[in-house]
C-alpha cells in the first residue's frame, strides 16, 4: 500500500487538483454549523480537501501514508500544517480528541479487520458530541464487479488495488454501533480530472 501510494504521488503529483471535493465542501459547513474546530483528516494526500476545513476557521491534523504527498502539501500550504506520517492502522497518533473526522475515499482501501479498527479508532478520539464523516465508494459505481473478486463485494482491480464496495447493509452493519446518524449516495464529479466519469458514492456521518 506504501508504495502504490508514493508512486502514485511521485508520478502523478497533485493529480486531483486543489479543489475540494464536493462532500468535504459540504462536510465543512456540517462542522461550521456544529461549532466544530478541531479536525482530523485521515488519508491527507497532499491536502486538497484541508483547505475548506481551514478557511472554515478548523485547526486541522491529518494522517499521511506517503512522505511524498505530504512534501506536496507542504510545497503548497507552507510548513504550518500538522500531518503525521503513517498508516491510519497506527492511529491514534496523540492522545488529543478532536471535533471532526472527515476521512475521504480511504476505508473501502482497507480490509475487513482494518475497516473496523480505523472506524472504531476515529470514533474513540472524538469528543462526545463530535461528527465523523466517511466517505466511500458505492456498489453501484460503474466499477463494482471489475477485476479479481476477493471476496463479497471487494476486488483487485487492474491498477493493483483492492477495493471494498458498501451497500447501505455494510454501512449499517460496520457503522451502526458508532453513532450512526445518516447515509445518502452521493456523485462525486473529479471535476479536476480530464475524461474521468462522476463516481458513485456513499456519505456516511456519525455523530459521538
Amino acid at each position: 500500500m506504501t508504495e502504490f501510494w508514493e508512486s502514485s504521488f511521485r508520478d502523478k503529483q497533485t493529480m486531483w487538483g486543489f479543489e475540494p471535493a464536493d462532500s468535504a465542501i459540504e462536510t465543512a459547513s456540517l462542522f461550521q454549523h456544529h461549532g466544530l474546530k478541531k479536525v482530523l483528516i485521515p488519508g491527507f494526500g497532499y491536502g486538497r480537501n484541508a483547505q475548506i476545513f481551514i478557511d472554515s476557521g478548523c485547526d486541522v491534523t491529518g494522517i499521511e501514508i506517503s512522505e511524498t504527498a505530504i512534501d506536496l502539501a507542504r510545497k503548497h500550504y507552507g510548513d504550518n500544517i500538522k500531518v503525521f506520517h503513517g498508516s491510519v492502522s497506527a492511529m491514534p497518533f496523540d492522545e488529543e480528541s478532536c471535533d471532526g473526522i472527515f476521512c475521504y475515499a480511504l476505508i473501502h482501501l482497507l480490509d475487513e479487520k482494518e475497516r473496523a479498527k480505523l472506524i472504531s479508532d476515529c470514533y474513540n478520539q472524538l469528543r462526545p458530541g463530535g461528527y465523523m464523516v466517511f466517505v466511500t465508494i458505492s456498489t453501484n459505481d460503474n466499477a463494482y464487479g471489475n477485476g479479481e473478486r476477493l471476496s463479497k463485494d471487494r476486488f483487485l482491480t487492474r491498477h493493483g488495488v483492492n477495493l471494498f464496495f458498501y451497500n447501505q447493509e455494510s454501512i449499517t452493519s460496520e457503522f451502526g454501533e458508532y453513532g450512526l446518524l445518516e447515509t445518502k449516495e452521493i456523485e462525486e464529479p473529479a471535476k479536476n480530472v480530464e475524461n474521468r466519469p462522476a463516481q458513485q458514492f456513499w456519505q456516511v456521518v456519525c455523530k459521538k
